[in-house]
């Protein structure tokens, strides 16, 4: 079961994932911020999962985060859980899919979807998306999911059926590389297949493109 499986991560040593840390304690799991880790004393606490739904939901400004993957997240806050099927409900509240994603991944059994594919697949208003080239898929892929502000995903498609992402900076589609640039044992928050958001985005760009 994926409880016992991120039990089992946990002790080998994982304590990260995106802008999250988490941590065993005398009563359970702690959940919060990472950049938050030394000053957990002065953070709003919480006991739920569910806060966790809330919490994602909104930027420290009080937009909405309609890209879970953003490095956004709001600070000073800290969920205290009391055992492993609450720190999974919670991190796929935060991150959802990215555990089994990895999971999956690390079995060998993950089949990531190329750009091309996705796009093909568009229709209505974002059919113009398939036209986009391969060399303005490159460039928009390297702006839009950038993990310096954009997205902390790792991303292991390629524009084309069989290729991978070495258009991308090494890093960005690195398992083993936090995305966060902190070196933090973090489990892997894979991207399988281009976004929603990111159709959104390529379509935008390609209606602004001269005819």
């Amino acid at each position: 079961m994926i409880r016992d499986e991120l039990a089992q991560l946990i002790k080998e040593g994982y304590n990260a994932l995106g802008e999250l840390g988490f941590a065993e304690f005398s009563h359970g799991y702690l959940l919060y911020h990472w950049a938050d880790q030394q000053s957990l004393k002065e953070a709003r606490v919480y006991r739920s999962a569910e806060d966790a739904r809330q919490i994602a939901k909104y930027d420290s400004s009080g937009a909405y985060r309609p890209l879970k993957g953003a490095p956004n997240l709001p600070r000073g806050w800290l969920i205290e859980l009391t055992n492993i099927d609450d720190l999974k409900k919670a991190l796929d509240f935060f991150y959802p899919g990215a555990i089994n994603a990895w999971l999956v991944h690390r079995a060998g059994k993950a089949d990531p979807v190329c750009l091309r594919q996705t796009l093909n697949r568009q229709t209505g208003m974002y059919r113009v998306t398939r036209q986009l080239t391969e060399n303005q898929a490159q460039d928009l892929v390297k702006e839009a999911c950038s993990s310096d502000g954009r997205c902390l995903r790792t991303i292991l498609w390629g524009i084309e059926e069989g290729h991978p992402p070495d258009f991308l900076p090494c890093s960005k589609s690195d398992p083993t590389v936090d995305q966060t640039g902190q070196n933090r044992a973090a489990l892997p928050f894979l991207c399988l297949e281009a976004c929603n958001l990111f159709v959104a985005t390529a379509r935008t760009a390609m209606k602004k493109l001269p005819r």
